[in-house]
Order: C-alpha cells, then structure tokens, then sequence
C-alpha cells in the first residue's frame, strides 16, 4: 500500500459502518438556527474547527464578546501545549477578533466546568447573560447543550459547530477510528451523564440505540466510560 493509499484508509469510514455513523452524527447536530447572542462560547478540543467557526460567527455580527475555554487533555497536549483555550484565543486575534472582544477560560478540563468556570468568568466581569451561542466539534454539540442547559437554566443555549460534512470532518482530523470512537463515546454520555445529574435528559431514538449498539460491537470502544 502506497503512502497515499494509507492516507486515505485513515480517514474512509469503512462502508459497513457508514450508515450508523451517519446516524449518530446527525443526532448529535443540534441544527439550531443562529440568532444574535450575548456571548460567544467555545469549547476547547483537539478541533481547530471551534476557533475556526467561532471567529466566523463573531465577524458574522453574532456576539460581541468570545470566551474561549479550556486547559488540556491528553489528546491536546502536543497540539495546544500552551491550552487549548489560549490557542484558539490566538486563532481569533490573528484572524481580526479584537483582543479585547476575547476572553480566555484556562482551566477547565471537562465540559461541566466549561460552563462553570466561564460563567464565573463572566458573573466577575459584571456580564450579563441571556443567551449563548456555545460552539464545539460536531458530534459534541447535543451533550454541550445538555451540559449547558442543566447549569444555565436561565440562559437561553444555541450550538454551532464549524461546517463540515461527516467526510470533510474526517479528512479534517485524520482518523477515521478516532472520530468514530469519539461518535461513540459521546453518544454513551448522553444518557450516562444526564443519568448522573450532569446534564438535562435528551431523548434518544431508537435507530441511535441501535446504531450505537452495533458499533461498539465492532470494536469502536476507545471512548467508553
């Protein structure tokens, strides 16, 4: 097998697995129709994608302030050593986000304290907030909004993400095991983390259950609580 063809396998989803992968990612798009916001609000990753559509929607009118949180996690360290949050801060500035527009959440190492730790961020600031519009990769936006909605019941919670198809997503990260596993693993935290009083309950159809249930079958465990 040639470099190239390695390069593609990487990120072709295995046409056996396809359509319950499409299922999943549909279910995890929120597909919220975006309005003008108080607050921008990304969530750190491994995914560039979240400063990407975060500056975007910023020079789109949509919010006028941007918080960008998050530390690192094992899977970001290399990529992000100085946080996620500080890069994806550096990602908008150098893509004309005023400095001073931008707010920086360093801490939070899971999606619960995203949300605490930038509301204290903010509540300091003396910043109130109505609405948020809270962006992260694809297949986090259903839980990120459950998270959310559990925390800040008062707020009034949209989710973007940056817009790529399932494919283009993929060749964006590279791994096609890692994004399904990722799929998967989010997928379980619906319903475990709302089980857990993390996050609000979300209705989970059947055809999800079962397309879950058949991938982890397959091996696409790397995830899993």
């Amino acid at each position: 097998m040639t470099h190239a063809d390695e390069s593609t396998a990487a990120t072709t989803i295995p046409a056996e697995h396809r359509a319950d992968v499409e299922t999943l990612w549909e279910y995890h798009n929120m597909h919220h129709e975006l309005r003008p916001c108080d607050v921008g609000i990304g969530l750190g990753s491994h995914d560039l994608g979240v400063a990407i559509v975060a500056t975007d929607l910023y020079h789109r009118g949509l919010y006028p302030l941007l918080v960008f949180t998050g530390a690192n996690a094992p899977t970001t360290i290399e990529r992000f050593p100085q946080g996620e949050a500080v890069h994806y801060a550096e990602y908008a500035i150098e893509h004309g986000v005023p400095a001073d527009a931008v707010l920086v959440e360093p801490e939070a190492t899971n999606t619960q304290q995203n949300f605490e730790l930038t509301r204290k961020l903010l509540d300091g600031r003396g910043v109130a907030v109505r609405s948020a519009i809270v962006m992260s990769r694809p297949y986090q936006q259903r839980r990120a909004y459950a998270t959310a909605k559990k925390l800040w019941l008062d707020v009034d919670i949209l989710c973007a993400s940056n817009p790529l198809d399932l494919d283009d997503y993929v060749r964006s990260i590279g791994d096609v095991n890692k994004v399904i596993g990722m799929l998967v693993g989010d997928t379980q935290r619906i319903w475990v983390y709302a089980e857990n009083g993390f996050a609000i309950p979300q209705d989970v159809p059947t055809q999800v259950e079962e397309a879950y249930e058949r991938l982890v079958e397959s091996g696409y465990v790397s995830r899993l609580l």
